[in-house]
């Protein structure tokens, strides 16, 4: 619940900006922030227990990095991500809203929303410590059709430094699309 709120947060903090840098900004936030988010809850779908039963709980991935290593790395990407460690996307989009706070003069938001960020990263790093350090739970099964891992991996090299790519693209589309909402006022 924490880390939709942070993240909300940071896509409230492009609205309050109220210009089309703000907008701009969160468009691209958001985007980003869907990969991450979408990736993520994939990843979790994958996984079942012996009982078939979804995961649920920080005990449930305990130890995934050796029972299922590639869902694992995907997940420290994502949470990674979502903490906005460079070089990921989740960094970009979260220096992007920065960027807009701080040129409209809402410093005293920026700095909250930084500090809000460092308080979630918390939160992403105890997810990777659990999959990457603690002992396995039991047995993970699941198979997942073809669909979830080409999902998994798109969402993937969405947020690794690949998407970097998709940046310019991106930031134009979200340009055009806070200055047509803008025209319209």
């Amino acid at each position: 619940a924490y880390s939709s709120i942070n993240n909300v947060g940071f896509i409230l903090l492009g609205l309050a900006v109220a210009n089309e840098t703000g907008v701009s900004a969160m468009l691209v936030y958001l985007f980003i922030y869907v990969a991450m988010s979408l990736g993520s809850f994939v990843a979790l779908l994958m996984l079942r227990g012996e009982d078939g039963a979804l995961f649920e709980t920080f005990a449930d991935i305990r130890g995934l990095s050796v029972t299922r290593p590639a869902i694992a790395w995907a997940l420290l990407l994502f949470m990674f991500s979502l903490a906005g460690i460079p070089p990921l996307l989740g960094f970009y989009g979260k220096f992007v809203v920065f960027q807009a706070t701080v040129e409209a003069g809402l410093v005293a938001f920026g700095a909250i929303a930084i500090a809000a960020s460092v308080i979630g990263a918390f939160y992403y790093i105890k997810f990777v410590k659990v999959m990457f350090f603690d002992a396995p739970a039991g047995v993970v099964t699941g198979k997942s059709g073809a669909a979830h891992w080409v999902l998994l991996g798109l969402t993937a090299a969405i947020v690794s430094p690949l998407g970097y790519l998709l940046t310019p693209s991106l930031t134009d589309l979200a340009d055009k699309a806070a200055a047509s909402l803008f025209l319209a006022v």
